[in-house]
């Protein structure tokens, strides 16, 4: 039987979908080269070393994102602020890396790609250099400090209950908690054990909304309100 060539692609792929399984501390040269079924030195043909092969990780996840240039500045940043968000959760050992600074800086990669495309829209719009300049942080941060708090909330809960349901260690803590000390906290609690399913996304839409909102409300203005 005639065995695939390998390829960088191949090793991009594989090595995404251990990381996406077992997380990226799981990933290692040699368990990679076990998977394709290749020795670890081969590898080195491709990928000059574990922090490059993450590096080119970072930018195959950011490639997944969708950069639309039609439509509307706002529903075209929408867009691709809820691809985002999807793309992460599918690869939630991403985002740190995608914030980390390359091993080897290198022009024309995705990540340059994205931010390149989320600055064109918002100048284009019609926002000044300085709105953009903070436009740009408040989407960005959104898009991956809601994404990680997210993450890290799910990874916490595993962590601790285990086997466990959220609902149901969330239900016997209600039931030790003096509802009349903490009633808005108590109400917070009930609302997520009433939420659907798909309660994250409609949160992080509502967060993202807000600051489209806002930025339309600023668009056009000179510059960016100052400190008080």
């Amino acid at each position: 039987m005639k065995r695939t060539p390998l390829s960088r692609e191949r090793i991009l792929a594989a090595a995404i979908r251990l990381a996406d399984e077992s997380g990226i501390e799981a990933l290692t040269m040699r368990k990679l080269a076990r998977d394709l079924g290749v020795e670890a030195m081969s590898l080195y043909n491709h990928v000059p070393n574990k922090g490059a092969l993450v590096d080119a990780m970072a930018d195959a996840v950011m490639a997944e994102i969708e950069l639309p240039d039609t439509g509307d500045w706002r529903a075209a940043i929408r867009q691709c602020a809820i691809s985002a968000h999807d793309v992460l959760l599918r690869h939630p050992w991403a985002p740190p890396h995608v914030m980390a600074p390359t091993a080897e800086p290198s022009l024309a990669t995705p990540r340059l790609h994205y931010m390149e495309w989320l600055m064109r829209r918002l100048r284009e719009a019609g926002f000044s250099p300085e709105l953009t300049y903070s436009a740009y942080h408040a989407l960005d941060g959104h898009i991956l400090g809601f994404t990680m708090w997210q993450l890290g909330h799910a990874a916490s809960a595993v962590a601790v209950l285990g086997d466990r349901e959220v609902a149901e260690w969330a239900r016997e803590f209600l039931r030790k908690l003096p509802e009349e000390d903490f009633p808005y906290f108590a109400e917070h609690v009930h609302q997520h054990l009433a939420a659907p399913k798909g309660d994250g996304a409609r949160e992080y839409e509502f967060a993202l909304d807000l600051i489209l909102e806002g930025l339309e409300q600023r668009r056009g203005r000179p510059s960016r309100p100052s400190r008080v």
